[in-house]
């Protein structure tokens, strides 16, 4: 029941907040703290009291499985489980929602209570993504996230909110309606061949799907999910809903909105479809390459702090894809590590830019110039944010991004190849934002306050974070051992080498 909890913990918790926050403003920020502090302290005892289990029998791959009937006449279940990844991405929930109440905590003071309703309800959604093990349910709590998203962008965002929050909205409700279509189409398909019309994940698995329409039904799911991760060509809307979201919205977008993407690939694209993912895996590389280096070359050329990050994580989701579809284990590995430190490096540099334009009222790098002079602790806690991103060895992005080509490369040696110069832009783009902000000369003559206490707690807990996973990576790397695992056995070493896509011969019937 853990997994119900966590879930009507959240949900629960904002209704509580929406309630009350019309007699008192501090209520509801103290209400989300609490909730996704006893969230975070239940998943981590949880973690440690499994981690020996997970490290002794990897093959052991789903840790709490809990299944209630819902609507029996339509096979569809309130079916929760979650593996070595879900547990690691639903701790990386509640870890950033608990920061994404800290950094807000003085930013909104405009309708607290539905501001809280929002956020908590977003990090409900999230946490049904990661855990659903019904394809209805799964598609509810895709939906759940979004609206919430939508009002936190729309009504706390900055100028150009409205139009932020309707294309963020039209994009993912677009590609959602497809991925919908695509279940449906499968429920039927697996209903038609076994007489048992079910959205169950674990029974679907295996459905014999005919050739001339599994592509299609895997691309339903895929461009939801690229949508969401976002890949090139389909990523016009982040940059927009970063610029324009508070702090707390980008944080959350980029450390965890973004990885839902991934985590549906790897949960229901390649296990439900890998005969057609294998095909697809050259134009996904191909893709994931165009997404590091464009992604990399338009974050160099932005003037609006905000966009420039928002554009650096369309390239290092890049990474992401590539490491996907290599299909073996280093790789795998590498994009479990590149989510988790992604979300801590990134979500940090949006906190810092959140703070910066609190105190300069602009978010453009060219009217910034010589903080360091005024803002050493920011100063020196952007640097190693920055080194993070170019990918500095000892820190989390770089064992992630090293592991992700040592895998690329067994699958592709060209596509690796052109992703490391991705690494060299990045290296350009992350000491551009350190010689703008906080390097070079300033014609400003007021006084700028470093870190208050609990901007440094918050900025404390980051770094440790990134640095932590950096040196000891192997925990996140143990705990998905088991999913990993099975990925890999559904692409055994002989489907490693990636090659373009040939017409299949026409068999004809010969008498002989």
């Amino acid at each position: 029941m853990i997994l119900v909890w966590l879930i009507g913990l959240l949900m629960g918790g904002g209704l509580l907040a929406l309630l009350l926050g019309k007699w008192n403003k501090t209520l509801p920020r103290w209400i989300s703290l609490y909730i996704l502090v006893i969230g975070f302290i239940a998943l981590i005892s949880f973690w440690f009291d499994n981690y020996n289990m997970i490290s002794i029998e990897p093959s052991s791959s789903w840790m709490v499985d809990f299944q209630q009937k819902w609507i029996p006449s339509f096979g569809i279940s309130f079916h929760l489980a979650i593996d070595g990844l879900s547990l690691i991405l639903l701790t990386l929930t509640f870890f950033l929602g608990i920061l994404a109440v800290l950094c807000s905590w003085k930013e909104v003071t405009e309708r607290v209570g539905f501001y809280h309703f929002n956020l908590l309800w977003i990090l409900a959604g999230i946490s049904g993504v990661f855990m659903a093990m019904d394809l209805f349910l799964f598609y509810f709590f895709w939906e759940v996230m979004l609206i919430p998203m939508y009002f936190l962008i729309g009504i706390w965002g900055s100028k150009n909110r409205e139009y932020a929050a309707y294309k963020f909205f039209i994009f993912t409700q677009a590609s959602g309606l497809l991925m919908f279509l695509a279940i449906l189409s499968l429920y039927f398909i697996h209903g038609k061949a076994s007489g048992n019309y079910t959205f169950n994940y674990f029974e679907l698995l295996g459905t014999a799907i005919s050739p001339e329409i599994v592509f299609w039904l895997m691309m339903g799911f895929m461009i939801a999910f690229v949508v969401k991760l976002p890949l090139v060509p389909f990523h016009s809307w982040l940059p927009d809903a970063h610029s324009e979201a508070p702090t707390a919205g980008s944080l959350i977008l980029a450390g965890l909105l973004l990885k839902t993407g991934a985590y549906g690939i790897l949960r229901f694209v390649l296990p439900l479809f890998p005969e057609a993912a294998k095909e697809l895996a050259p134009w996904a590389m191909f893709f994931g390459v165009v997404g590091i280096i464009y992604g990399a070359i338009l974050a160099y050329s932005q003037t609006d702090l905000k966009r420039l990050i928002a554009y650096t994580s369309v390239s290092h989701m890049g990474f992401v894809v590539l490491g996907i579809f290599a299909f073996n284990a280093l790789a795998f590995q590498g994009v479990v590590l590149q989510l988790v430190a992604h979300a801590i490096s990134t979500g940090a540099l949006f906190i810092m830019a959140g703070m910066l334009k609190e105190r300069l009222h602009t978010r453009e790098i060219d009217q910034m110039g010589g903080l360091w002079l005024q803002m050493p602790k920011m100063g020196t806690i952007a640097t190693l944010l920055a080194m993070a991103s170019l990918g500095l060895p000892g820190l989390g992005n770089f064992v992630a991004e090293f592991l992700i080509l040592l895998g690329g490369f067994k699958a592709s040696v060209w596509f690796t190849v052109l992703a490391t110069i991705g690494l060299i832009f990045s290296a350009i783009y992350s000491l551009r934002i350190l010689q703008k902000v906080f390097l070079g000369p300033t014609e400003r003559t007021e006084s700028i306050k470093d870190f208050s206490k609990r901007e440094l707690a918050i900025m404390a807990v980051l770094t440790i974070s990134i640095l932590w996973l950096g040196l000891f990576p192997q925990p996140v790397i143990d705990t998905a051992k088991p999913m990993i695992n099975k990925l890999e056995q559904l692409f055994p070493a002989s489907s490693n080498n990636i090659q373009p896509i040939k017409p299949k011969p026409r068999i004809e019937n010969n008498d002989k």
